[in-house]
């Protein structure tokens, strides 16, 4: 057992199921404990929830493992904000639509200016997510995600440093984590925009293996003194918030530090080029000696500074995908002029079928976005501690954008997306750059898998494999007696979970009055989510304590699982809208994650809908992109 787990207060001197599976599976001790740390946060982060709410009756967990796809859970519903948070929402818009328009939005840097960022906390814009007790405006998280994507199809940095500050900077840290004293200490100065924030995690030696952390803080008086390095950090200067995770005595810590005005020996800024995130301020932070009052350290009832930094990275996900949405409505509205201008062979491209699917691609990328946000943001504000969803979301967002920019913006507009002044020429590692913030894709689709697994896992091949260590079998053999003997007791459980999924047929799923052809994607989630328990316990079965190896198996079953949970969320979302053209969107994007799934080709009637979608929007049936000014249709030769 990991000195770190049986530091932990509530661990009840257990192991975690990954720890554990590590050991017997013969990985090393280091091993074994780093990823039972991780693990052992991820238990930490569950027990803040009610059980209702946990990871295990999750809408994407139940869906696969319960019989009947509880599909109330996946329906989501518009939030409509209240009129002191619209206000705050219109206010923001206006600010940005004002500096765009006078062309004093960015420095001679190319950063976004201090005017603009106090214009925005005049207008409430840094409070949205802070309750009004200390100053903010207490938004609904399903009515701040949407206002992400508005934001963004005017200014998709200033969209994002919403969520830097309001989901992963210091606010949500301190709201969800901090004593009544801290919250009165530090909120009010967040929610008016006095103290910008930003979430210090990442080092150059500790990105997805947050058991690397080297960063130190000693308690000296009533300081602690910090040593040590952050990398890839947004929205750091001098004079802002930050919600810094260091290691004290031992275990990850989050303290609230305020940096000082100008930087000094004790706090530097480590500056460097780097190509996305290039309009805010993404830099690193060097500290020796660093002194941070004792009591700006955040005390969750249960867990430790992981615990902190894995609760707010679920709201940061959902606005990738909010964000992503937004700019790919930009994208839409750049693409629209170009293909009615350019003419080749004499017809403009809008007319040519290719270009038509592209920009009838887009428009199912985008509300395949819209549903994932509506749905995920709904989920949080319910309790749900949303994990394997915001997962989802955050893949789908940053895998759509990716898309989007390549296969879609730039191929429409050709050589010409390279020139300097172009969208996508100037931006296009600001749109490849989501696949990797909040968790590289495949990492995160590796996650997702073991939050599936983990139940599963824990009851019927956990009690295998203690048997089989106990018993010294390395190799079981279900025909041999002794084998046999060993697991007489702890299989049965399987065996009867096992005989209860190869002989009961799925059960049918209650679905809403829907439009037949949607609830034809809804219906064949619904019935392939329930046959992937027996693939998924079937895999487990054949890998045993090796399939933590499998890398390459989980990614691919975890990528299945996802795309059939968009399109029953996807499907669900298109049939409660009013608008035809965002259903037929929607029936096209669930239309393509099935051929995927099923491995058959597209047919005609597939090209004839997705080609006629973007004939429609050609003509302006997009509605949500009007107003969006589009870049110039020809751009200027310059050096």
């Amino acid at each position: 057992m990991s000195n770190e787990a049986s530091n932990h207060p509530d661990s009840n001197q257990e192991t975690s199921f990954a720890e554990t599976a590590l050991k017997l599976g013969g990985k090393s001790d280091d091993e074994a404990r780093r990823t039972g740390a991780i693990d052992t946060a991820d238990d930490q982060v569950e027990a803040l929830f009610a059980p209702e709410y946990q990871t295990v009756n999750s809408p994407a967990h139940a869906a696969v493992w319960n019989r009947g796809v509880p599909v109330d859970l996946f329906q989501s519903t518009n939030t409509t904000p209240s009129a002191e948070v619209q206000k705050v929402m219109d206010d923001s818009l206006a600010v940005v639509r004002r500096h765009l328009s006078a062309g004093t939005l960015m420095d001679e840097n190319k950063k976004i200016t201090e005017d603009v960022l106090d214009d925005l906390a005049s207008a409430g814009y840094w409070g949205l997510l802070v309750g009004k007790e200390h100053g903010g405006s207490g938004a609904q998280f399903s009515a701040f995600a949407p206002f992400e994507t508005r934001m963004a199809m005017l200014d998709p940095t200033i969209a994002g440093l919403a969520s830097v500050h309001g989901c992963i900077g210091a606010v949500d840290p301190v709201r969800t984590f901090g004593n009544a004293e801290q919250k009165k200490r530090f909120l009010p100065g967040l929610a008016d925009g006095s103290r910008l924030s930003a979430f210090a995690l990442t080092e150059p030696c500790a990105g997805s293996d947050l058991t690397q952390l080297r960063t130190q803080a000693v308690l000296d008086g009533d300081h602690y003194v910090v040593n040590g390095e952050k990398l890839f950090i947004t929205n750091i200067r001098p004079g802002r918030t930050v919600g810094l995770v260091c290691m004290i005595d031992g275990k990850p810590a989050v303290l609230v530090a305020e940096l000082p005005n100008e930087e000094n020996e004790q706090f530097q800024i480590i500056r460097y080029g780097i190509w996305a995130l290039k309009h805010t301020h993404n830099v690193g932070m060097k500290f020796k000696d660093f002194r941070v009052p004792a009591e700006n350290l955040l005390t969750p009832p249960r867990g430790d500074g992981l615990t902190i930094a894995y609760h707010g990275l679920n709201l940061g996900r959902v606005s990738v995908a909010a964000n992503a949405s937004g700019v790919m409505r930009m994208m839409m509205a750049s693409m629209i002029p170009w293909a009615k201008f350019r003419v080749t062979y004499g017809e403009k491209i809008a007319e040519r079928e290719l270009v038509q699917k592209r920009i009838g691609r887009m428009a199912a990328l985008i509300v395949g976005c819209d549903a994932q946000v509506a749905w995920c943001a709904g989920l949080i504000d319910r309790g749900y501690r949303g994990e394997m969803e915001c997962i989802i979301a955050k893949i789908f967002g940053g895998a759509a954008l990716t898309e989007a920019a390549i296969d879609l913006f730039m191929k429409t507009h050709g050589g010409r997306s390279f020139l300097h002044g172009h969208l996508f020429g100037d931006h296009v590692c600001e749109y490849l750059a989501p696949s990797i913030y909040e968790g590289e894709g495949e990492m995160l689709a590796m996650a997702f898998f073991k939050s599936l697994v983990k139940d599963h896992g824990k009851t019927y091949f956990e009690p295998v494999g203690k048997a089989l260590a106990a018993a010294g079998i390395k190799k079981p053999n279900p025909l041999n007696p002794a084998h046999a003997w060993a697991l007489k007791s702890v299989a049965m459980p399987y065996l009867k979970w096992l005989a209860t999924q190869r002989l009961m047929p799925t059960a049918s799923s209650e679905l809403p009055n829907m439009p037949a052809s949607l609830r034809k994607h809804a219906e064949f989630a619904c019935d392939q989510l329930q046959k992937m328990a027996l693939e998924i316990s079937s895999t487990m079965g054949k890998f045993q304590l090796a399939l933590a190896d499998r890398q390459c198996r989980m990614s691919e079953l975890s990528g299945r699982c996802q795309d059939l949970i968009t399109i029953l969320c996807t499907s669900l979302y298109g049939a409660r809208q009013s608008d035809e053209i965002l259903r037929t969107a929607a029936d096209v994007l669930c239309q393509g994650l099935t051929q995927k799934y099923t491995g058959k080709r597209p047919g005609n009637r597939y090209y004839r809908q997705i080609t006629e979608l973007g004939a429609a929007i050609s003509e302006g049936a997009f509605k949500s992109i009007a107003g969006v000014e589009p870049d110039e249709i020809l751009m200027r030769y310059e050096v």
